[in-house]
């Protein structure tokens, strides 16, 4: 396996690249996010690689980064994602951008990446939420906490509250959730439901 090249470019046409390494011109297929922050040619640029081997070829695909490739190893194991959609999904979306939208079950987001329809979209999701948990350490990556999920422990956390100020748990659920609570902290939920009950 090769995992990482040092050379000279010789060529850039995107996606792809000719690394010139001690004489060997190894072609190398990159994402844009790669492709666009390579040095010119005839400089020096190490790039962290991926070989798949079939029957009638061997690819070799380049990333600027660790993180980079180790999205693009997961993609590759999700059904209905061969390593063409992979980059794709590279180009369009960095690698935050792209953990951020499966956390969130952002749908719509990934469908914008050229060639993910709604089905792929919801796979990429199903299949790469997991992934991500797992790879999150190396890829450098926070778990992303949806709007949805921070809204839900606030309201919690100020029922809770509620019921310690002396209000029954049925009575404190029902002053929390009469209120428009979009944008506010656990604490201005609270200040809300005593300043209407």
């Amino acid at each position: 396996m090769i995992g990482r090249l040092r050379g000279i470019i010789l060529e850039k046409q995107a996606p792809d690249i000719v690394l010139d390494v001690q004489g060997v011109g190894y072609e190398v297929a990159a994402p844009m996010s790669t492709f666009f922050n390579l040095p010119a040619i005839d400089e020096e640029v190490t790039l962290f690689t991926h070989l798949i081997v079939r029957e009638d070829a061997q690819l070799l695909y380049g990333f600027a980064t660790v993180r980079e490739r180790l999205l693009f190893r997961s993609l590759l194991k999700v059904n209905g994602v061969g390593a063409k959609l992979a980059l794709t999904i590279l180009s369009g979306s960095d690698v935050d951008d792209f953990a951020r939208s499966v956390q969130e079950g952002d749908a719509a987001s990934l469908t914008r990446l050229p060639g993910v329809g709604k089905k792929t979209a919801e796979r990429l999701i199903v299949e790469m939420r997991d992934r991500l948990k797992e790879v999150s350490g190396a890829m450098g990556l926070k778990p992303v906490e949806s709007k949805a999920a921070k809204l839900a422990g606030a309201k919690d956390e100020a029922a809770e509250a509620l019921v310690s100020l002396g209000y029954k748990p049925s009575e404190a659920d029902k002053m929390i959730r009469s209120l428009d609570s979009e944008g506010l902290t656990t604490e201005d939920l609270i200040k809300l439901a005593l300043q209407r009950h």
